[in-house]
């Protein structure tokens, strides 16, 4: 994952070449592949961040076949530089990976995104320092110190609720982080970070340096601050061939990560073998899926192999009130938006209960 998604953290590095299509035939970046015949559909679905474990199950439905068996031709696209929420609504791809946060974020600014799959039931940020930092045992040792950061103000927000929470006074500095975060603490640049607990966590305990974490609903932090997904523009869904194409889309797409839930290591190879310019690490994406599994980041449940990709409208609304009230969404004029983000008019569950 490497870093938080736009509204996590707002910086971006693109992420590969269009190599990384995984159609036999790759478009050009940015643009979708025609329709393989007239009974198949096509659908282009950009990236958030460089191929990690959790855009596996769509390369697990690709590479098993379910794509194909569907009648959907999928091409994958890295972001690009503006994000993969701009691009989708520009019409540059038609589905994007992203948050309800930041669906929130640019919708407030104009946009007009319709949250439709949701893939954590369970949060997945953790705010880290090294394990050394003995000076550093709570959220209330964030004060005064130094945020690793690409900046934003829902992190912001979060990093100062949980100070307060632990009975600090809120007040952090930010410092640009470098190439990895994991470098910047350790070159004493800065003294925490964000992180996902089922990617830089495991790396953590496969490479090193140890850290210790904490997680935001423990301090202060109301609702699933992490509901990740996929987003399309509400325009593109008027069209009743493309509401049937998402809905072919998701389902396979469904069943790619509940093949990875019941086939972790195989998912792990799968996802390896088919993103090689990404050149992960296969013990590492072996590791993540274990840790997805074992904590029920997916499902909610330990253990569970099938996930229902449904928003928990409750647990997001929770979190979009508390980042209205810090102030976070901005209008196209950057003045506080006037009502809160509503997770029901931001998101639907359509096209997952059937």
């Amino acid at each position: 994952m490497g870093r938080f998604t736009r509204g996590k953290l707002s910086g971006r590095v693109i992420a590969a070449l269009c190599g990384l299509s995984l159609v036999a035939t790759s478009a050009a970046c940015g643009a979708s592949n025609d329709a393989g015949s007239d009974t198949t559909s096509s659908i282009s679905f950009m990236l958030d961040w460089t191929p990690n474990t959790n855009h596996v199950g769509v390369y697990a439905a690709q590479a098993l076949g379910y794509y194909k068996d569907a009648g959907i031709n999928v091409n994958v696209l890295p972001t690009a530089q503006a994000g993969a929420e701009t691009s989708v609504e520009n019409g540059v791809a038609d589905v994007g990976f992203t948050t309800l946060s930041n669906v929130a974020a640019f919708n407030a600014q104009g946009a007009s995104l319709r949250y439709v799959f949701d893939l954590t039931q369970k949060p997945v940020a953790r705010w880290c320092v090294l394990a050394s930092r003995s000076d550093i045992r709570t959220p209330k040792d964030f004060d005064g110190k130094t945020f690793v950061s690409f900046g934003s103000a829902e992190q912001t927000a979060v990093i100062r609720q949980m100070i307060k929470s632990a009975g600090g006074k809120g007040d952090f500095q930010t410092a640009t982080a470098g190439t990895s975060t994991f470098q910047t603490l350790s070159s004493g640049k800065g003294d925490f970070g964000g992180f996902y607990v089922t990617w830089e966590n495991v790396e953590s305990k496969l490479n090193g340096p140890a850290l210790n974490c904490f997680v935001a609903s423990d301090w202060g932090v109301p609702g699933n601050p992490d509901q990740l997904g996929f987003a399309v523009n509400s325009s593109w869904l008027k069209d009743a061939k493309n509401k049937k194409t998402l809905q072919t889309f998701i389902t396979a797409t469904i069943k790619g990560y509940d093949y990875a839930l019941s086939h972790p290591d195989e998912a792990a190879t799968l996802l390896v073998k088919q993103a090689k310019e990404a050149n992960l690490d296969p013990k590492l994406a072996k590791s993540s899926m274990e840790e997805i599994v074992k904590g029920g980041y997916w499902t909610g449940e330990a253990n569970k192999t099938s996930l229902t990709g449904k928003l928990d409208m409750a647990q997001g609304q929770s979190y979009l009130d508390f980042q209205y009230q810090a102030g976070t969404y901005k209008d196209s004029d950057n003045k506080n938006a006037q009502t809160a983000p509503q997770a029901s008019s931001l998101a639907t569950n359509a096209y997952v209960e059937h």
